[in-house]
């Protein structure tokens, strides 16, 4: 019998008892080992150790960064720099509430080359933000999302529209989404208005991020399909990291045994 590897995640956010999606990580994680057989190794990094952990290439070393809800986050610097190395080095990547929003800004500034784009959270006298104030808030908020089709997100829902719960102010300025589209992003779900909620990266392992949060589904007891689906690519990712390493490992002795 063949053993899924263990995966090594981490969760990127400034860690407190007051955010209810921080509280459900533990829940979420027994739930994925013992109904899914999907077992995640998670590792804390605070936003403000997460700038000088992406410099050492720490990320790199995971099968999957998380960027959790929680924003203003103590270090702005410190999520882009994380969501920067998921994307660039192919690590699978899951951005829910606040990490959706710094998903599309680290997009904007090293993809698009808008080196000024701003989250008015953060910013709030910017004068052309990528990250606006939402009209309604949606804190709170329970609504229908629909995805493309053919795209990770309608793939990983397992349906092209499903129910979500929302506890954000902020999201993206409509203004600025063509030109995230035209550089590759995926503007891959819309609530009913339209209104951009899921954005996705086409060429990429596992890059997904939701403006609504995953973690808040049920009583965290049954994860939610994006839950799962990312856990399965970090899995994945795990599993491709030891058959690499197995690889180097036999040729090395492979070329041991040549030379005697």
């Amino acid at each position: 019998m063949t053993t899924a590897p263990i995966a090594r995640i981490a969760l990127v956010g400034d860690r407190s008892p007051h955010v209810k999606s921080h509280t459900r990580i533990p829940v979420l994680l027994d739930a994925l080992a013992s109904r899914d057989g999907l077992v995640l190794d998670a590792y804390w990094i605070p936003t403000g150790d997460a700038g000088a952990e992406a410099a050492a290439g720490t990320p790199a070393r995971f099968d999957a960064v998380w960027v959790l809800p929680g924003s203003p986050y103590a270090s702005e610097a410190g999520v882009l720099a994380a969501i920067r190395v998921a994307r660039e080095e192919g690590i699978p990547f899951l951005g829910t509430c606040g990490g959706f929003q710094h998903a599309l800004l680290e997009y904007a500034r090293t993809v698009c080359g808008q080196g000024d784009a701003a989250h008015a959270e953060n910013d709030p006298g910017a004068a052309d933000p990528v990250i606006t104030p939402l009209a309604c808030s949606l804190v709170g908020h329970e609504g229908l999302v629909r995805t493309e089709p053919g795209s990770l997100a309608e793939a990983a829902l397992g349906a092209e529209r499903s129910m979500e719960r929302y506890h954000c102010n902020y999201g993206p300025s409509p203004r600025h989404l063509p030109a995230l589209a035209a550089h590759g992003l995926r503007l891959s779900g819309h609530d009913e208005d339209g209104q951009v909620r899921i954005a996705e990266l086409p060429g990429h392992p596992f890059f997904l991020a939701t403006l609504f949060q995953p973690e808040l589904h049920g009583d965290g007891t049954r994860p939610h399909p994006i839950i799962r689906a990312f856990a399965a690519a970090a899995v994945a990712h795990a599993a491709r990291r030891t058959d690499s390493v197995s690889g180097r490992l036999a040729a090395t002795l492979a070329g041991s045994r040549s030379a005697g």
